[in-house]
């Protein structure tokens, strides 16, 4: 672990909280937004309280498996943009019950218009302080889905002001094919931000209060800033999927190995209800 972070707080001791499974009201015009957009930011998503709970929780479980011992000068511009540890859900009961959240999983199911969805895998994304860009990139290039119908939920566990550097995001953008081929790197940073830019989609970099929690579909291109701050970025990011997402062929390396962590027991052209891909929230 790079000597900016400090060692996190010893986290209480599991218990539920209430929230994460409550409803949360979404108008149409919000849902319509979404479909438009690519993306929405949601406000009070979660209670501070929650956060409160969950997030020492968390953080506790990133600093034990975090497996990158590189300083920052060290590393790539992959690797500078953030420490990432996923799946934290199949190791820490708490982390589990929070991903499992039924106010997170309906709404990414009522905004991508689905019956229900499972979870794809959760994924810490901490960065650190001085930590680099997020290049441009569109997360579903790693994935061997069949269609369209992902999300991601991106869920700070604090605020995040400009300086620690949010989720920034190209309004429009899930609909632009080019550049889906390539993979996050100096030259996504490079060839999709060009892109973005001769098509005139607008760039929204907000900051994110406490409790805001953003959600874009798996084709939709974004990006993050530097964190020019002496505090890390905590954020935590839940992908959900289609209830009834069939695994597609993988035609990369990189969806061969999704395909080998998550859909394990999932044959190519079967729905993906494996073990690793839980049903978290269906209608009734």
């Amino acid at each position: 672990m790079d000597s900016t972070l400090a060692s996190p707080p010893s986290p209480p001791p599991a218990r539920a909280e209430p929230g994460i499974d409550s409803p949360y009201p979404l108008t149409a015009e919000q849902i319509a937004s979404y479909r438009r957009d690519g993306f929405i930011k949601l406000k009070h998503v979660l209670s501070p309280e929650v956060i409160a709970h969950y997030g020492p929780i968390i953080t506790a479980e990133v600093f034990r498996l975090n497996t990158m011992t590189l300083p920052l000068e060290q590393r790539d511009t992959y690797h500078k943009a953030f420490l990432q540890v996923g799946n934290i859900w199949t190791e820490n009961a708490t982390v589990k019950e929070f991903c499992w959240s039924q106010r997170l999983g309906r709404i990414a199911a009522e905004l991508m218009g689905v019956k229900g969805v499972r979870m794809y895998h959760d994924q810490a994304l901490y960065k650190e302080p001085g930590g680099g860009i997020t290049p441009w990139h569109a997360d579903q290039y790693y994935w061997p889905l069949a269609s369209d119908k992902s999300i991601t939920a991106w869920i700070p566990l604090q605020a995040v002001p400009i300086e620690l550097g949010p989720l920034a995001f190209a309004v429009g953008s899930q609909n632009f094919e080019s550049g889906r081929d390539i993979i996050i790197s100096d030259e996504s940073e490079v060839r999709i931000g060009r892109s973005m830019r001769e098509q005139n989609y607008p760039i929204v970099n907000t900051p994110f209060d406490l409790g805001e929690v953003s959600f874009h579909s798996g084709w939709t291109f974004h990006r993050a800033d530097p964190n020019t701050s002496d505090r890390p970025r905590n954020v935590m990011t839940i992908i959900y999927i289609d209830q009834d997402m069939r695994l597609a062929e993988p035609t990369t390396k990189s969806r061969q190995h999704d395909r080998e962590k998550f859909a394990p027991d999932v044959a190519v052209g079967a729905v993906m209800d494996g073990r690793m891909t839980p049903l978290i929230y269906s209608a009734a």
